[in-house]
């Protein structure tokens, strides 16, 4: 992909961004309705989104990547743990757990799908998928003990059905049955679940877009964590990702699809559960808010030397 088709795509969900921007600003889209808007998003039209790219792809070499995909995004996750903990000892605090946590948990969902739709259609969503279901099982599990500390046996439970019944995992499951066992649904359903799906990169934006609205970045220019948290995010790690990847096999679409995952912002999880657990949370705000607006810089650059 030329870097002009690139930077069209990433201009497009940022126009879109700022429509989000303007409906908060002018109070159309209150905090509540954020909410309501997330939660759509999440339970409905990702999962619609994932499944309707599983139900077009039928092709031997796109299963046999799947497959690859889901080696490549368990490589990725280690690689980001370690990479992670080892450059982040020089912060201290909740901040680092903040960093961390960003750095594992990339916004997937917000961000990820549509770049990856825009890039390799239908296919690229596949693939973006399965790298999801291992972000799902350890934001449930690893990301919860970040902030939260070791489960009881009772809550570890509680939260394994969670991420078994999450919508997301769901429609990874029967999206690998159509598949692999080939199933033709009728055009009528088929046509509803891709029209739901497809409203989820504006939604996405949409959303994006009344978070920042309301984020104080002034307050933070001069701390330093800021910087340094962002550079390792955004740069040191898909850099890391990259370099490795390109040692253990040749280029591909689905190595691709990972590196692109892994290069993106910080989840808008890393600000909810920072609110929840009352932990650094105008920090947790700046740092998703910073990661998307310079992501619209790196991600193209990255793609760039990927593609």
């Amino acid at each position: 992909m030329e870097l002009l088709v690139i930077l069209e795509s990433v201009l497009s969900l940022f126009i879109m961004i700022l429509v989000g921007v303007y409906g908060s600003k002018k109070k159309i889209i209150t905090a509540e309705m954020n909410k309501g808007l997330t939660d759509l998003l999440i339970q409905i039209a990702l999962p619609f989104m994932i499944l309707s790219s599983f139900i077009y792809t039928y092709d031997p070499t796109i299963k046999s990547n799947a497959i690859k995909t889901f080696y490549y995004s368990i490589i990725a996750y280690i690689i980001i743990l370690l990479v992670s903990y080892l450059l982040l000892l020089p912060v201290k605090h909740d901040k680092k757990t903040i960093l961390h946590f960003a750095n594992v948990f990339m916004n997937t969902g917000y961000v990820g799908f549509p770049i990856l739709y825009a890039i390799y259609g239908a296919e690229g969503v596949v693939y973006g998928s399965i790298f999801n279901m291992f972000f799902v099982i350890l934001l449930w599990t690893y990301g919860l003990i970040l902030f939260k500390g070791n489960f009881n046996r009772r809550e570890l439970k509680e939260e394994l059905i969670k991420i078994l019944l999450n919508p997301s995992i769901l429609a990874v499951c029967a999206g690998i049955i159509i598949m692999i066992f080939n199933i033709q649904l009728p055009s009528s359903l088929l046509s509803s679940i891709e029209a739901i799906g497809n409203i989820t990169g504006p939604l996405s934006m949409i959303i994006i877009g009344a978070i920042l609205s309301n984020v104080k970045l002034k307050k933070y220019l001069k701390d330093w964590t800021i910087y340094y948290g962002i550079t390792v995010k955004l740069i040191i790690i898909p850099s890391i990702i990259y370099v490795i990847f390109l040692l253990i096999a040749p280029s591909s679409k689905a190595m691709n699809t990972v590196v692109i995952m892994s290069a993106l912002p910080a989840s808008a999880m890393t600000s909810i559960l920072a609110e929840s657990f009352d932990k650094e949370r105008e920090y947790a705000a700046v740092v998703v808010s910073a990661t998307t607006l310079l992501s619209l810089i790196t991600v193209p650059v990255l793609l760039k030397i990927i593609l």
